[in-house]
């Protein structure tokens, strides 16, 4: 339905028209690394770097596309409820549209309906409207590793460990927002989808971090699968994939990932239909994915989606088969007492502020 990009940036594709096309994007890769370095430059220099009443936690990524930041945000606002914390989502809010939230932000309500989530492309003007309307004592900021207009007391940067940088090239040649290097702004690296990778690829993700930041935590962590959920708020056992025969549907930046953790529910994965990631669903979408899911017929049990998809769908059926989301959280699995450590210094800073 979409021209799949990933097989011409990773080198998997080999003809001649994807080796013409990687030379093209190669070259422009130049101009977007020198504005890329200018701004940055700019930037370590306190230029323009604006704070607010609160401290900030910024949850970025080094590469466009899916590297798991939602399931990062939700896991940091609970930590930090719970410990009594007021706590705001600030978002750039892309792939909005016509909407007045995108797909994450409808996400994040479902999921956190007591933490408020500001979208907006000015994110110093949101963060301010955070704390000194909503009194938030916390500004989580989503997406934000390379918007560096707002001060941060702590930048986290997800790794995704089923492509950990973005094929090694800066865009539009590979996926790289923003040279390796700048990991060493980091104060956590959290590699995510860890399960989804050997051992030894850990270790080389892990080698590569150090060669840039030394000193930083490197955290891991994994997307577990938690439940089905059928629209609107319906939560069905995950084991209910245990052998069913589905299509997938999503509009995310790593399809691949989801498709691996449906897959690992023990599902049989027997089509997919992958739109561009934040893709609105318009209705000539939706009608055409009802078409296809139909002449599927009897291969398929069920259509299987993102909980970021089915808040856009708003249905509990696609093309006659019941559709249903796979809830994803984050599980630490090493590194959670460093986390953890960073996450109470700002807190503590926080506790001191309001004494």
């Amino acid at each position: 339905m979409n021209f799949n990009y990933r097989p011409v940036l990773s080198g998997e594709r080999t003809d001649s028209l994807a080796i013409a096309m990687r030379a093209v994007l190669r070259i422009a890769t130049i101009p977007y690394g020198i504005i890329v370095g200018r701004r940055n430059r700019g930037f370590d220099a306190g230029l323009d770097i604006n704070r607010v009443e609160a401290p900030v936690i910024s949850v970025g990524n080094l590469t466009t596309g899916g590297t798991g930041k939602t399931p990062v945000v939700c896991y940091l606002a609970k930590w930090f409820r719970e410990h009594d914390v007021r706590v705001a989502i600030v978002s750039r809010g892309y792939g909005r549209g016509a909407r007045d939230e995108n797909d994450e932000a409808l996400e994040l309500h479902a999921r956190l309906p007591d933490v408020p989530h500001l979208q907006d492309p000015d994110r110093v003007a949101a963060a301010t409207l955070a704390t000194e309307e909503f009194e938030s004592q916390l500004i989580l900021l989503d997406d934000a590793f390379q918007h560096r207009r707002l001060h941060r007391d702590l930048d986290i940067v997800v790794v995704d460990a089923t492509c950990p940088f973005g094929f090694g090239h800066l865009l539009p040649r590979g996926l790289l927002r923003e040279p390796k290097s700048s990991l060493a702004r980091a104060g956590v690296v959290l590699i995510s989808r860890t399960s989804s990778v050997t051992p030894e690829t850990i270790t080389t993700i892990t080698s590569e971090i150090r060669q840039h930041n030394a000193a930083c935590p490197i955290v891991l962590s994994d997307h577990q699968p938690r439940c089905l959920l059928e629209f609107p708020d319906t939560e069905l056992a995950i084991d209910l994939l245990q052998g069913e025969r589905v299509v997938l549907v999503s509009a995310i930046g790593n399809p691949s990932a989801f498709a691996a953790s449906v897959a690992s529910c023990g599902a049989v994965v027997v089509a997919q239909r992958q739109l561009v990631d934040h893709d609105p669903y318009a209705p000539e979408t939706v009608a055409a994915l009802r078409d296809y899911i139909q002449s599927l017929g009897d291969t398929i049990d069920s259509v299987v989606c993102t909980h970021k998809d089915l808040v856009k769908l708003e249905t509990d059926r696609l093309g006659g088969r019941p559709l249903r989301a796979v809830v994803i959280d984050l599980v630490v699995v090493a590194g959670e007492e460093a986390l953890e450590q960073a996450l109470e210094q700002v807190r503590v800073a926080i506790r001191s502020d309001e004494e």
